[in-house]
């Protein structure tokens, strides 16, 4: 069984910055593909970002390119969330989670089939 841990979500002023981290057990952590999602009140849940398995692609929704990083260490089972120059609308429940099948990357939750149990991230305006 996989499990996913996230933290380094909190409050934030606009403008400010916040790196979320996501633990995984097991031990074929560097055979699939991570995002992160995230899901505002009263809105679906959505892509933020996905890494592919060994780190050298990456995939980000229009509205935080150029703000936010992805990025994963194989040899501490975690994946990485910079978030830059954070905005209020920024605000949401993100979620890591792993692709269901190995050497995958993608981009709708359907592709993902372990998730971990979300980090609050709130940005002040």
């Amino acid at each position: 069984q996989v499990q996913l841990v996230e933290s380094g979500g909190g409050l934030v002023q606009a403008g400010g910055s916040l790196r979320l981290s996501c633990a995984a057990s097991g031990r074929t952590f560097s055979n699939y593909g991570m995002a992160w999602f995230r899901q505002a009140p009263g809105k679906e849940r959505e892509f933020v970002a996905a890494i592919s398995w060994s780190g050298g692609s990456s995939s980000y929704v229009e509205s935080v390119k150029g703000r936010f990083t992805i990025s994963r260490d194989n040899t501490k089972n975690t994946v990485y969330l910079q978030m830059n120059s954070l905005k209020p609308e920024d605000t949401a429940v993100y979620y890591c989670a792993r692709t269901s099948r190995t050497f995958t990357i993608g981009i709708m939750t359907w592709e993902y089939d372990y998730w971990g149990q979300g980090t609050q991230v709130t940005v002040s305006s």
